[in-house]
């Protein structure tokens, strides 16, 4: 009982720092984690629904015309496609903080989708991972426009064989640079581990006390670029994943480089780990990145294009993938919309979700939000500073942050293991953590 209380615990505890450490990615993003509520009831009135209304449940409600949340705007000009198409309606229904006062939007997510209370769902990556491996969310491998989607997407979503969400947009997290300072002082822009550390000794020895600027939430793209670089890149993929699955492989060996190299950074102070454990994303390290006291961050693409945090900084800004053996490395992590296996309207929700997933509607609505699609034929021009980031994914180099094939969920129970770290535990101890929760995976 114990063993099981303790489980529970860490569960919920991923789960809120997962939602969180998507945060500033989309609307989905900012509004799951910490916010609360206070049952699994409708958020809309129960009158009678006709047969052509499809539910949908989300954190956003319907955008008003004149509405400035671009993120919003981008989907309901695709719903509105779907609407238009199929002559029926999609009804949001919304989690709203007022109404789940203890509740994040994932647990809500997982009770209306076990009470087959909508038809279709924006869901984060770990929840895909429960609700696909109860059988509770519909193969999305057959729809048509399925098979355009990127390998990426198609990696992300799997589990037991079955495509069980797919997202409007790939988000893709890199290192944010500050290419004046490189120029200053003669540096290339790192590739590997040990010339990512170099740059930072001749910043430090220039004078600038913490060449990277951190925060609680997005350490963990170091090591996931570290960890599993070979695994996404040898042609091995579904091999490596099997024998993490099974147990003949550990988590623990493919994390341990990673936390070492976050150990060295942390001990070089190249990374200061006090401040990193209380800052919020971008709210704490980016002001100095922006005043040019420190020469890099991390963050996800989306910030390149907002002038509300990166988009319009006094310095050429260069957006790099992580650190790795294999070079230069971008993070990705990926959410999507899924489907109640037991819809109450089923075929035209996969019609909805069908349209939506069209290279016509994922053309606007990258165009509209400036992101990577999830569509092998849509393609959106980038700004020059991500060109370096785009280009890697282009060429399918990356790792991924969440897997929904891995029985270990991956980004939320790494960034709440890399806190460890901040907070002083040692590598070992840290690696000790990924063991249980490797254990506990191989119980199930």
């Amino acid at each position: 009982m114990k063993e099981r209380k303790e489980h529970e615990r860490r569960r919920g505890g991923a789960r809120r720092v997962l939602a969180a450490c998507l945060a500033g990615v989309a609307a989905f993003a900012l509004t799951a984690c910490g916010e609360k509520g206070k049952s699994v009831k409708n958020l809309v009135s129960s009158e009678k629904e006709s047969a052509r209304v499809i539910n949908l449940f989300g954190p956003m409600e319907k955008s008003k015309p004149d509405a400035d949340n671009i993120a919003r705007t981008a989907f309901d000009i695709t719903v509105g496609m779907a609407e238009e198409e199929h002559d029926l309606t999609v009804e949001y229904r919304t989690y709203t903080a007022e109404n789940y006062q203890e509740k994040t939007y994932d647990d809500v997510c997982l009770d209306r989708v076990r009470n087959h209370m909508d038809d279709l769902y924006l869901l984060n990556p770990d929840t895909i991972q429960v609700l696909g491996s109860e059988g509770e969310l519909v193969d999305l491998s057959q729809l048509d426009n399925a098979k355009n989607l990127r390998d990426v997407v198609k990696t992300a979503n799997m589990v037991d064989g079955k495509l069980v969400a797919i997202p409007q947009e790939v988000v893709a997290y890199g290192l944010f640079l500050n290419q004046d300072l490189f120029d200053k002082y003669e540096l290339a822009l790192p590739e590997t581990p040990e010339e990512f550390l170099n740059c930072c000794k001749v910043f430090q020895e220039n004078g600038i006390e913490t060449p990277v600027g951190a925060n609680r939430w997005w350490l963990e793209n170091f090591v996931f670029a570290q960890a599993y670089a070979d695994l996404y890149n040898g042609g091995n993929t579904e091999e490596e994943i099997e024998a993490l699955n099974s147990g003949k492989a550990k988590y623990s060996d493919y994390m341990r480089p990673g936390f070492e190299f976050l150990k060295k950074l942390m001990d070089c102070g190249y990374i200061d780990a006090k401040k990193a454990y209380t800052y919020e994303a971008i709210e704490g390290e980016g002001k100095d990145f922006l005043d040019q006291k420190t020469p890099i961050v991390m963050a996800y693409w989306g910030a390149a294009n907002t002038e509300t945090t990166y988009g319009r900084p006094d310095f050429e800004l260069k957006v790099i993938g992580f650190p790795s053996s294999r070079g230069q490395m971008p993070v990705v992590s990926i959410t999507g919309y899924g489907i109640s296996a037991e819809a109450e309207h089923l075929g035209e929700t996969k019609k909805v979700l069908n349209t939506i997933l069209s290279d016509e509607a994922l053309q606007k609505y990258a165009e509209t939000n400036q992101v990577i699609s999830p569509s092998k034929n849509v393609e959106v021009k980038c700004i020059p500073a991500l060109k370096p980031l785009h280009d890697k994914i282009m060429e399918n180099v990356y790792v991924l942050g969440s897997n929904a094939g891995m029985k270990v969920e991956q980004w939320g129970n790494t960034c709440l293991i890399v806190r460890k770290l901040l907070q002083g535990a040692t590598v070992d101890e840290c690696m000790a953590e990924f063991d249980k929760l490797q254990e506990e995976s191989l119980k199930k």
